[in-house]
């Protein structure tokens, strides 16, 4: 990591070995604060100045040049004399902070604390590592400044949120003594937040302390009341309420919905045997759900699939396991899998249970298995995937089940990538996948269908149309609960700025950072693999510099197409000429055409005929769109400029 910055105490900064960097002087570190608070936004020099002085000497515009020119050589000493900052930049009438939000413990604890999808389990360690990053009051050897009261204000409550989010997720584990000690101290410390106190009263009852919790709840009343001249809120005053009636619900998760899931489980175990067979078709069905909530939720499906199908056969009946193994019909937009070996323990499996089922099967069993096939075959390089893809669609459209030919289409997509300029197919599959789950309430699919017509409708740089889809599928996430969504919205946007010409490229940048931050905790490393450096390069292709060099990018899965471009970035002609000729030809998948492109681009560099030729024949059929951008992620711009680049290096 860089240059972090710290906030949450005195202003400092730190080099990437955790050093304390020299900030020289207070109005030094002023500047420095004042463009955080700022939060990557221009501060112009004669804000600055206002800022920095009630009464300004005359020379102050240069003195906050000045200021600026000594924070830079602190916080990039290694930064050629006359190269521009990378970091501090000067931009119109002023100038920005462009940190990442991993480089400011403020934008990082407000990042844990707006977290609202991790698990109880999850969230507590990462709330107590993130209140360790208080070192004292936010900004606070600047808490006079006018300009800075308002994001201390913001930043002290957020710290006081975050405390109580711990409590509330101590006491959704179980962990309600443990919760006490901390929530003593904070009312006591804070004693007009009546969240606190309902939060002490509740832990207090969930040990067994009524009496204690109803004096907690009596001594908050008095305070208001007399302090304050007002009553308890309808919170406070519901909670006294079912503590005198032992409400049920005052028990560890027993909202309406946790009360019917615990008596629901209760029934099953007391009626269903524990080696009955139909375990193991419910248990599939909860890893199915459990899939679509993202992060933990989707790791654990995942490691847990695997076990259920091996459980099934154990017991030896084909049906059974292939009931199991094809009712894990979790739809997938991204195509390399998230665990190969995985994927490829699922397709044998798949394999042996078609094999052993009778020619007399249930058609339907079949094909979800060949659906299956299809989908745990994405990214490989074997036609079988494709070839289960066309037998499951065709005994899908024979069936009168929507939710099976939605899960066929799905694995259609998946291997729709057998060459390049393939959008338009994508796109009639996304339609049919829209349309068909919007009849019959299919709502994983019909996200599915909206997400797969914003990657075809951004290859055709149909940029209106993949805006509808993407507003669609963040509607129905918000509705029904899929948290993913938004880390597939959030990068189309970003490559939604980097398609234009107009958005400045810090613009464009800001927007990735904030897409690559959302991957965070998603649970999807195939799709998280190198694609913060693949952006990266993206953005310096559409403005004509050179790949970037740091021997710590990590590319993933597409370094072999990327290191001959950074080796000729290096000024390494001959290793990237090598580096080319030893490139295998790119998955076909939805960065085929862009790692096609990116084969050309160095082609053409090192005048390699050969590949010249191959990127030009593959190219060819997606003359029509832009490079990378049926991913729905990033571009290389359009392919037919690729194209004209080649034909011209070729005569």
């Amino acid at each position: 990591m860089g240059v972090v910055f710290g906030v949450l105490g005195p202003v400092t900064a730190w080099d990437g070995s955790g050093g304390v960097l020299a900030l020289r002087g207070p109005r030094h570190r002023a500047v420095l604060a004042r463009l955080i608070v700022a939060r990557g936004r221009v501060v112009p020099v004669t804000r600055l100045v206002d800022d920095l002085w009630l009464d300004p000497p005359p020379d102050a515009v240069g003195a906050v040049r000045t200021f600026v020119a000594a924070l830079r050589r602190a916080l990039e000493p290694e930064r050629p004399p006359r190269a521009p900052s990378r970091l501090l930049v000067t931009e119109g009438p002023g100038y920005a902070l462009r940190a990442d939000v991993d480089g400011v413990d403020a934008w990082r604890f407000e990042q844990v604390v707006g977290d609202v999808t991790r698990p109880a389990e999850e969230l507590i360690p990462r709330l107590d590592e993130a209140l360790g990053w208080w070192r004292g009051p936010a900004y606070a050897d600047f808490a006079d400044e006018h300009w800075a009261r308002a994001e201390r204000a913001r930043l002290a409550e957020l710290r006081l949120r975050a405390v109580e989010r711990r409590a509330e997720a101590k006491l959704a584990l179980g962990l309600a003594a443990d919760a006490v000690p901390d929530l003593d101290a904070h009312v006591a410390e804070h004693p007009w937040r009546e969240e606190a106190w309902r939060l002490l009263a509740l832990a207090l009852y969930r040990t067994g302390r009524q009496g204690d919790a109803l004096a907690v709840l009596r001594r908050a009343r008095t305070l208001l009341v007399e302090q304050l001249g007002i009553d308890p809120g309808p919170a406070l005053r519901g909670l006294e309420d079912d503590m005198l009636h032992q409400a049920d619900r005052l028990e560890p998760g027993q909202d309406a919905a946790s009360r019917v899931w615990a008596q629901a489980t209760e029934a099953y175990d007391r009626t269903v045997a524990s080696g009955a067979r139909s375990r193991l078709e419910s248990t599939v069905g909860i890893l199915r759900n459990l899939a679509v909530t993202g992060g933990g939720g989707l790791e654990a499906a995942r490691e847990q699939r695997m076990a259920a199908i091996a459980a099934a056969e154990e017991l030896g009946d084909a049906e059974l396991t292939a009931r199991v193994i094809g009712a894990y019909d979790v739809p997938a937009i991204w195509t390399r899998s998230d665990d190969p070996e995985q994927a490829s323990q699922v397709v044998a499996a798949a394999e042996r249970t078609l094999a052993a089922l009778t020619a007399g099967g249930p058609s339907v069993t079949r094909a979800r298995l060949l659906a299956t096939v299809a989908l745990e075959s994405r990214g490989t390089r074997t036609g079988r995937g494709r070839e289960a893809a066309r037998e499951a669609e065709r005994i899908a459209r024979g069936l009168d089940d929507p939710a099976l030919l939605a899960f066929t289409l799905n694995g259609v997509f998946m291997q729709s990538f057998h060459r390049a300029g393939s959008a338009p197919q994508r796109d009639g599959i996304g339609a049919e996948l829209v349309e068909l789950s919007a009849r019959h309430g299919l709502v994983s699919y019909e996200v599915l269908g909206h997400l797969v017509r914003l990657q075809a409708r951004s290859a055709l740089a149909d940029f209106a149309g993949a805006d509808g889809h993407a507003a669609a599928a963040e509607r129905l996430a918000e509705r029904h609960e899929r948290p993913l969504v938004g880390v597939f919205t959030a990068w189309y946007r970003a490559l939604r700025l980097a398609a234009s010409d107009q958005v400045p490229g810090e613009e464009v940048e800001a927007a990735y950072r904030d897409a690559v931050a959302r991957m965070d905790g998603s649970g999807m490393p195939g799709f998280e693999a190198g694609l913060p450096a693949l952006a990266e390069l993206a953005l310096r292709v559409r403005d004509g510099r050179p790949a970037q060099t740091d021997a710590h990018t990590d590319w993933g899965p597409y370094l072999p197409w990327a290191r001959p471009l950074v080796l000729l970035a290096e000024g390494r002609r001959g290793e990237g000429a090598t580096a080319l000729r030893k490139a295998p030809d790119p998955p076909r998948d939805l960065l085929f055409e862009a790692m096609w492109c990116l084969t050309a681009r160095a082609a053409i560099a090192v005048d390699d005929r050969e590949a010249m030729e191959r990127a030009r024949d593959e190219l060819a059929p997606a003359a029509e769109e832009l490079a990378g951008a049926g991913s729905g992620l990033l571009t290389f711009g359009p392919v037919s400029r690729y194209l004209d680049d080649l034909t011209a290096a070729l005569r």
